[in-house]
Order: structure tokens, then sequence, then C-alpha cells
């Protein structure tokens, strides 16, 4: 049975048939800033117009959120920004964990409800000291005592859920405590933050769900200065409260965003066709939505959320790191309305039919680690929740050290599902928050599985075809076309051209393919179309299949030795589309494929000298997505 202790424990927490709480109103008036101190003036920090390439996480966990407490997670935010930074520390099994190289930015997204609460619990001298459940989160210090943890936890939320008491107060909701926590979080951002070298968002995880566990999870990130206290669950389940509130503090000087995550596991509900409440979308929740989620994050930790085999059926890579599951159940998931590039289709069609489109959003990928440090190698994993998935048979990566009571021989918990991903890339003119908070908003973005893959992607009417070889292709592409994320009008009948381009991580696998996927409607039926562009290693496009032949990569799965000669450093192509319809609404966004690679679980089993479990994908292809340009019809 998949369900395990920690599943269960998320689920409890996270269940969206919770009664709301009187909470005290969150105002956003009154930002909090970190204590002013006197600084030598800094140097002029240099600043790119044609923007350059930063990688970060905007999606990391530590000893504040609830969960990653009970998971043995001691790391503080300071410690997060150091991992990010280039340091090793600790897991709470005791490994260490480290980058190959630095990020450029990190965003600290801990959850907003109980915030700091599990760290009071487990202090004999708070207030909390005595509580009922103290003593277990006390005891999570080891997988069993993280068990016990969640265990105490779920009590105590079922006695609060059977409550019907109107005016009952759940006494863990304490804001006085979540506001301490909050300005740890706001002080170590400032403290980490070095404008031009490292940039630290100020940021949180409001952590909602529809009634039956339906995951809609949103990490709300800050330009700048940040309000007093987070909008989290306990103060509403429904995502327009958020954006409200957040429309409300951005009318006070403080910007922010929401990126939605996990929508795999939303079973539809993350981009459904009503509103939270039911009722019919329409222009203005589209605004409001857009203008407080620009972006989306495709990929993490808990599968990616790009595309789906029974979405996409012509599409031969939409079977990628899927976890089909509801979060923290062992229910599946019904795919539409759960991933992307459906997403976008719907949004089409509603444009094109009711004239407003609330699913116009760019990608990110960031990690959702809860070990306070992102896994993001496939050959050096440690997943994510600190005591329960460290050990491979806990993941079940490789047989239990006993068969399970109905005789299983491998753990069948939803970590299985999980994978070594992902990183937000943005494009944006300097390493500071401005810069890349506003790249964000513009959508100037893409993700990456894990890799620091780099991707571009511009259109337009003007676009030379010979691009590709030009010194200046950037220049051009700025000068005559728009980015990844921008809307481009038609122009009569003309049809636009692409450039897209992509250069492989160093240090993992070289690039396989570059592809273009575009998507439209027709009488309201969803359209879609993966055409490859550019290949490695000499190929070309067949013009019958629009795909490349097999660049001959392969992988020992008994070494997990690659093809070095294989895959290209880099992929540029100019591309326009043969059945370009000047009268549709139409997305086109760039996917570049690296060459197959062994997965973690491959690694794991190699390691411990067993065969590979069968009914777990062996390779991996790691890749990159642009976000998209919409063609508009005028």
């Amino acid at each position: 049975m998949r369900n395990s202790i920690i599943a269960l424990a998320m689920l409890a927490l996270a269940a969206g048939c919770e009664q709301e709480q009187a909470a005290p109103e969150v105002a956003p008036e009154d930002a909090v800033t970190a204590p002013e101190s006197v600084a030598p003036e800094a140097p002029a920090i240099a600043s790119n117009p044609l923007r350059d390439a930063y990688f970060g996480d905007t999606h990391v966990h530590t000893n504040l959120s609830f969960d990653a407490y009970l998971m043995g997670t001691r790391r503080t935010p300071d410690e997060a920004y150091a991992f990010a930074k280039g340091a090793a520390i600790e897991h709470a099994a005791g490994r260490m964990m480290q980058l190959h190289a630095p990020l450029d930015f990190l965003a600290v997204t801990d959850h907003a409800f109980y915030l700091g609460m599990m760290r009071e619990l487990a202090d004999e001298d708070s207030a909390y000291g005595d509580h009922p459940v103290a003593e277990a989160v006390r005891g999570a210090t080891d997988a069993a005592g993280s068990g016990a943890g969640f265990q105490a936890m779920i009590g105590h939320l079922r006695a609060a859920m059977a409550d019907t008491d109107p005016d009952r107060v759940d006494e863990l909701d304490d804001r006085d405590v979540a506001r301490s926590a909050w300005q740890e979080i706001i002080e170590s951002a400032e403290r980490n933050n070095d404008p031009g070298n490292f940039t630290a968002f100020t940021a949180y995880e409001y952590t909602t769900s529809g009634p039956e566990t339906q995951n809609l999870h949103r990490n709300v990130i800050f330009r700048g200065s940040a309000p007093s206290q987070p909008f989290s669950r306990l103060d509403s389940l429904n995502p327009e409260d958020l954006w409200a509130w957040m429309d409300g503090v951005r009318a006070e000087g403080m910007d922010a965003i929401a990126i939605p995550h996990n929508s795999n596991g939303s079973d539809g509900w993350m981009f459904s066709d009503v509103k939270f409440g039911g009722e019919a979308l329409d222009a203005a929740y589209a605004d409001l939505r857009m203008r407080n989620e620009p972006l989306v994050e495709n990929t993490q930790v808990k599968g990616t959320s790009d595309a789906h085999p029974l979405l996409s059926p012509n599409d031969e890579w939409a079977d990628f790191e899927l976890m089909e599951l509801k979060v923290a159940t062992d229910q599946t998931s019904h795919p539409p309305g759960s991933y992307v590039r459906d997403a976008y289709l719907r949004g089409l069609a509603m444009e094109a039919t009711q004239g407003f489109n609330p699913y116009r959003f760019g990608v990110i990928g960031s990690s959702d680690t809860h070990n306070a440090a992102g896994s993001f190698y496939e050959y050096d994993y440690w997943s994510k929740t600190g005591f329960t998935d460290i050990e491979p048979y806990m993941r079940g990566s490789v047989p239990l050290p006993e068969p399970a009571e109905d005789g299983s021989e491998y753990a069948d918990g939803a970590s299985q599902y999980w994978g070594a991903s992902g990183l937000a890339g943005v494009w944006a003119e300097s390493n500071t928050r401005e810069a890349l908070f506003d790249a964000m908003r513009r959508k100037e973005t893409f993700s990456t599985s894990g890799p620091r893959i780099k991707v571009r992607f511009f259109g337009g009417y003007d676009i030379d075809s010979a691009m590709t070889a030009a010194p200046d292709s950037i220049a051009q592409a700025y000068a005559n076309g728009v980015p990844m994320g921008a809307d481009l009008a038609t122009d009569g009948d003309r049809a636009p051209t692409f450039y897209a381009w992509a250069v492989r991580d160093p240090n993992t696998v070289g690039l396989q393919r570059l592809q273009v996927v575009k998507g439209w409607t027709v009488d309201g039926e969803h359209r879609e179309a993966v055409v490859d562009i550019a290949c490695s290693d000499g190929g070309t496009v067949d013009p019958e299949t629009q795909r490349c032949p097999d660049n001959g990569a392969t992988v020992d799965l008994a070494t997990c030795d690659v093809s070095e000669d294989k895959g290209a450093a880099e992929l540029a192509a100019v591309w326009q589309d043969p059945d370009f319809d000047p009268a549709q609404h139409a997305f086109y966004y760039v996917r570049v494929l690296e060459n197959p690679k062994c997965r973690w679980s491959t690694w794991d089993a190699i390691r411990a000298g067993v065969p590979l479990r069968p009914d777990m994908h062996s390779t991996i292809q790691d890749r990159a997505w642009s976000s998209p340009i919409w063609v508009r019809p005028t």
C-alpha cells in the first residue's frame, strides 16, 4: 500500500476539509524590514541590457516549516542560504550536502501556517513545552520519532476538525510565534542578500488545498520589503483571497508574486474551468490571477507538471518523471486541469470564445526540498523529506531489509516517483532582487529538471534566418522580436519566425535535440504539435516525422557510463510554423532534451549491488522548458 506515515501526516495537515478559523486580520501596513545598519557604499553593479541567465531555487523549507521540522530538519534559513552559496551543510541523518557550483538566488519558503511552532513545542522552556503533542515533537530525531511526531499532530488536527464550535481557537495557531519566525526569515534574507553576487528573496509558502486534499499550494515571493505577517491557509483556503491580499500589500508598496506548484497533484483543481467556490470564470478573475500569478512551477522533486501522456498522446517525451497521485495520498490525481500544457490550451479556448485567459503564465522549476538543500543530481541524490527517505530502501529503489507484512519486496511510497529536480532560470540585467523579480513578472524565465541548461526563445516578423551564426544574434532578437513570456500580435497574414537557442550544462551530458511545442484550439478542441528544430551529432530533421534521428547515445546500466562523444554543447535554430493561421490564438515554447543518463534509482541499485527495480525508469532525459510566446490575433 502506498500510504506511509509521512503521507498520512501530510494528508491530514493539508486537508482541505479543515474548517476555517477566525484568525487575526493580516494587516498589509507596517512593512517589516531588517534593522538598519551602517555599511560602506557598495560598488556599482554591472548591468547587461541583453540579460544573463541566473539559476536559483524559489522553493526551500527549513526548520521553521512544521513538516520539515518533524522530518528531522534543524537547518536554519541562514544555513539554506549558505548551501545555495556553495557551502556544505548537514542532512538530518548526518550526511553532508553540497552543490558542485553555487546558485545565483534563493528564496526560503517555509509554510506560513504553524510557522515556527514545532520549534516552540520542542522547547521544554517555551509556553508550549508541556502541550500534549510536545513530547512527540521533541522526539522527532530519527525515522521512528518522525513518524510519532506526525501521528501526534494528526491527532491534534483531527480533534480540531471534529470540533464544530464556531468560536473554537486552535491554540497552536499562535500569531506571535509566527510573526517572530517570519521576522527571522526576513532578517536572514537581508543578511544573505548580496546585490550583484547573490540574491536572497523574502518569501513563504501558502499551503492550501481543495476539500479532498487537492494540492493548491503557492510560493509567495516579495520584490523587496514584506508585510508584518504572511497570509496563510488559516486566514482563508481560497487562493482568490490570497490574491486580493497581495493586491492590498502591493498598494502599500510591497510587490509580490505567487507561484503555484505541484499542479500534477491537484486533481484538476489548479487549472479548473471554475473558481474555487464553483462560480464561472470571468475577465475579472483572469486579471486578478495573472496580476498575481505570472509564473507556475512546472517541475520539482514531486514530479513534473508540463505534460501527461493521456493529454498529449503524440508527444513521445510526455511520460517524464510523473507523480500521478494527489499529494500525500494514494489516490490518483486526474490529469485534466492538472498539467501546464493543458492549462495553456484551456486558456486559449477561453480567450477565443470569451475574450479572457487566466492561464497565460511563464514557467520556472524549483526543488521543494524539506532538507534546506535541493538535491539536483541523479548521481548524488538525498531526496526530500529528512529521516523518512534518506536511505535508498525508504524510497523504493532497493529492496527492503525485510519484506513488508503483505510480502512486498520494495517500499511503495510516493518517493519512488520523486526526482532530482528542479531549478528556476531567469534572464535578467543583473543579479539583484529588482532585476530578477522584474524578469519573473515579465515571464522571461525558464525551468530545468536539474541541470543548468540555458535556453532562449524569441519570436517576431523580422527575425533573420542567419541569426544562428550572427555574433549579435541576441541584440537582433530583442530589436526585431519579443522574448519568451511575451505576447506577439499578428501582422496581417505574415507568419512569425522563431529563434531558439540552448547550451548544455558542462557538468552533465550533452544535448540531444531542440524542440518547439505548439498549442492551439479548433472550435474549442485542443490541438498540439511537437516539432524537432535542431539535432545533435550532425542529424537533420526528417520533414515527414519532424523528428531528429537517434544520435546513438547510450547508457551502461551496470556502471552508468555514458557516450561522452555524443550530444551537442549548443543547439540553435530559426524556425517558421508552416501551418500558421493568423486567425488562431496559439502558444509556442521551447523544450530541449539531454542525452539519456542513469536515473537516481539506478545509481542507488548499483551502489547497493542489487538488480534494478523493474518497474522504475532506469534512465532519464533531463530537459529545460522556456516560457511560451503567445500569438494573439489582432
